[in-house]
């Protein structure tokens, strides 16, 4: 393990440990100052949200986007101090909040009724964390996939938290089995998967416009939509002032394998829809479009197109 590896796990491990135990004024204060601080650096991290939060809204003049930045970093931070507090909160109170606030709850009882599973997409947008709680104390435990983070005790930590909450995690690599076998057994037993679905720059993301311009994002919920027949059902979140929003769409459509490709697209727009009308709780601190990329990642990426063209 490197010192920075061990740094890493040390400040996790100290942040579950302390946060949890600060006053909620305290501890909001705490987090929203380092947003402000890091604001104010500019580092590459806020650069680059600055330049995705100009694709999303690019209407927004200097001014206007400097104070988005300010309030993303404020959504971003938020989402941490839950994350290091959600062990120790009332889950039956953050169930009812986020009840309260939902919409779209009758997509999901519909798409049950049916008995093939559902299949949730999420964008990495408000407290995902957060809407699991509530999935859970709606409907029991439902499967998602973690990747493995280095060093390996900071991958458990997030595995054990998680769990706490009442998920079962599935390690994206180094499992006993592919974590697309247990998902698809998890569907036909009529289960639930959520599924982070707005990102996927690898040979194995499929194109998709967004926001006006071409990147890729995770063929897995449409895949195993079609090698299942789970229902396809987009999830919009993003904070409240003291609590959180879920919109729970209609299912989307996906007509086979060969569907795949129309199917993630169609989610890309409804994931684009929620994302413009809450833009400070989308939480993308990383390159999300091809023309963002170095010459030789696109190039890279053109070339495995090429070979999966028929």
């Amino acid at each position: 393990m490197s010192w920075g590896e061990r740094l890493a796990d040390l400040g996790y491990a100290a942040g579950w440990r302390l946060v949890r135990v600060l006053p909620e004024g305290v501890a909001k204060a705490v987090f929203n100052a380092g947003a402000d601080l890091a604001a104010r650096r500019k580092g590459p991290g806020t650069l680059r949200l600055r330049a995705n939060l100009a694709r999303v809204v690019p209407q927004a003049g200097p001014d206007e986007l400097d104070e988005l930045v300010r309030q993303a970093l404020r959504s971003y931070a938020r989402y941490w101090m839950e994350a290091f507090r959600l062990p120790s909160m009332d889950h039956e109170a953050v169930h009812r909040a986020i009840d309260d606030a939902s919409t779209g709850k009758e997509n999901l009882d519909a798409a049950l009724a049916e008995g093939n599973g559902v299949i949730l997409a999420l964008p990495h947008s408000g407290n995902w964390d957060a809407a699991g709680v509530w999935m859970v104390h709606l409907r029991g435990k439902f499967a998602t996939v973690a990747e493995r983070l280095k060093p390996e005790s900071l991958y458990e930590r997030f595995v054990a938290y998680r769990e706490s909450l009442g998920f079962e995690i599935l390690p994206a690599t180094g499992g006993d089995r592919p974590p697309s076998e247990v998902l698809a057994e998890r569907l036909r037993a009529n289960g639930i998967v959520c599924l982070l679905a707005d990102r996927d720059l690898t040979p194995s993301g499929v194109p998709v416009t967004f926001f006006g311009a071409q990147t890729r994002m995770p063929a897995g919920p449409a895949y195993l939509a079609a090698k299942t027949g789970a229902a396809l059902m987009p999830v919009g979140l993003w904070f409240t002032e003291d609590g959180w929003g879920l919109r729970l769409h209609p299912p989307i459509k996906v007509t086979g394998p060969d569907g795949v490709q129309a199917a993630t697209q169609a989610l890309a727009d409804v994931l684009a829809a929620d994302i413009a009308a809450h833009p400070a709780d989308w939480h993308m601190l990383q390159k999300l479009w091809i023309e963002d990329l170095s010459a030789d990642r696109r190039n890279a990426l053109a070339a495995q197109e090429e070979r999966r063209a028929p």
